[in-house]
């Protein structure tokens, strides 16, 4: 009899079984795919490093930093360099850098005059009062359209590949949400936060972007070492989880059957009904209704650019621009080894909620538009040296108005079946931070019951 079971070898149920395995609890992962990561894997190839699912991660919590530093030397976390703070966005014809003080937000295109102008009322605009507002017609009450089309909506279509006026800001963006709940204003928020006196744990939040050296299935890696691969059942098919006597848990699969006190699900939403068969229909149902965007990424490999530098982040594409890219990441441009010295990298997303007609394209009809966006948007024109096509049905949960029905239903299952925890990015954020965070919160909270008990 084990003291926990986890469903799913991605980011959150390795953090949560590596967490659970120091304290010494007795933990079994039991994963349907062949390998541990979930949709995070990195290839070396022809000279570079990338990555085919999630490229960074952001500190944005301390837990991530802790993660690093529990496992030492096993891996170690890479930091971006200082052209990670470049954002370029796409507006006219042209690549334009995301303003990073008052003067270039004074300067910039990007927005126009009256909404420069309107934002410095921000600080006095009534908060909101529907608690459901999406994100986009938040943005557009406290800062106005040009902010939403050249700011907000190219930052969604990134971070969510999806359309800001579905996504609730309080779920989507909760953060934002608590500034204009809590201070009123973005701007006053923003200023009060950055006054707050901070713990010494709090500074290890340092919002640096960060990878892994060798790629982010190092990290993955290191923790399943730790947790050891006797504890990891790969490749386990039909998983169902149903109630044993003594209130324990059954969990079986086609490689056998376990029991133990706590069972904790951190797959996609889709798969749960599968494997919590017994749950009534409509409570499945509320939790299935999460929408997920589809996505196509590409990793774009070019030997020689030919004296070209492309030192930032990204370059993202406002919906209003037309561009069939959601975005471009340049991950040579903010970590070393991503390409060989004179070439560079890039990460092509496309399809997301606005293009999901692309996901269904063939492999050379992508290679064709990425080409083709690598002249238009990037300014090169020359063939690449290296091009590698992965499609992901089930890529970014959508936080829209379903959202709240969800997380009800979460709770009250978890309330009335007591060591059954519902986890996994179909709540509590989709970011890299938040899945470690997820996994360090679940595993503190069996540890203190596994104590208790």
């Amino acid at each position: 009899m084990k003291d926990v079971i986890v469903i799913g070898a991605g980011l959150t149920g390795l953090t949560l079984a590596y967490r659970l395995k120091r304290a010494g609890a007795d933990v079994v992962i039991v994963e349907r795919g062949d390998r541990v990561g979930g949709q995070i894997a990195s290839h070396k190839e022809k000279g570079f490093l990338f990555e085919s699912g999630p490229n960074t991660g952001t500190v944005s919590s301390p837990e991530v930093a802790e993660l690093f530093a529990d496992l030492g030397d096993a891996c170690s976390m890479e930091t971006a360099g200082d052209g990670a703070g470049r954002r370029l966005i796409w507006c006219r014809g042209k690549l334009r850098p995301l303003p990073y003080s008052l003067w270039s937000g004074a300067t910039t295109p990007l927005f126009s005059l009256s909404d420069k102008l309107r934002l410095l009322g921000e600080p006095w605009r009534r908060k909101g009062s529907d608690p459901d507002e999406s994100v986009a017609d938040m943005v557009k009450r406290r800062m106005g359209r040009s902010f939403l089309d050249y700011a907000v909506d190219p930052f969604i279509g990134g971070i969510y590949a999806g359309d800001p006026s579905r996504l609730v800001t309080r779920y989507a963006l909760p953060k934002l949400y608590r500034l204009e709940q809590t201070y009123g204003s973005f701007i006053r928020g923003g200023i009060a936060k950055a006054k707050e006196p901070k713990s010494d744990r709090d500074k290890l939040a340092t919002k640096k972007i960060f990878s892994a050296g060798d790629g982010l299935e190092t990290l993955c890696k290191a923790m399943a070492e730790a947790i050891g691969y006797e504890n990891i059942m790969l490749s386990a098919h039909d998983v169902k989880v149903a109630s044993a006597e003594n209130g324990l848990w059954r969990v079986s699969c086609d490689k056998g059957d376990m029991e133990c006190r706590y069972v904790v699900t951190t797959v996609g939403s889709y798969e749960l009904p599968g494997i919590l068969q017994w749950l009534p229909a409509r409570e499945t149902e509320a939790i299935t209704n999460l929408e997920y965007a589809p996505v196509v990424q590409v990793s774009v490999g070019v030997s020689d650019c030919k004296g070209r530098r492309f030192d930032a982040f990204g370059a993202l594409m406002p919906s209003c621009e037309g561009r069939r890219p959601l975005g471009i990441l340049f991950p040579s441009g903010c970590f070393n080894g991503r390409a060989p010295e004179r070439g560079a990298l890039f990460s092509f997303f496309i399809g997301g909620m606005r293009g999901k007609e692309y996901f269904g394209l063939g492999d050379d009809e992508i290679k064709r538009m990425v080409c083709e966006e690598m002249r238009d948007v990037l300014g090169l024109d020359t063939e690449p040296d290296l091009i590698r096509i992965w499609r992901h049905q089930h890529a970014i949960p959508q936080y829209d108005a379903s959202t709240g029905r969800r997380l009800e239903a979460v709770e009250n299952i978890q309330k009335r079946y007591p060591g059954l925890i519902i986890a996994g990015n179909l709540r509590d954020g989709i970011g890299m931070s938040d899945r470690i965070k997820q996994g360090c919160t679940v595993a503190g909270e069996i540890i203190d019951r596994l104590k208790g008990a």
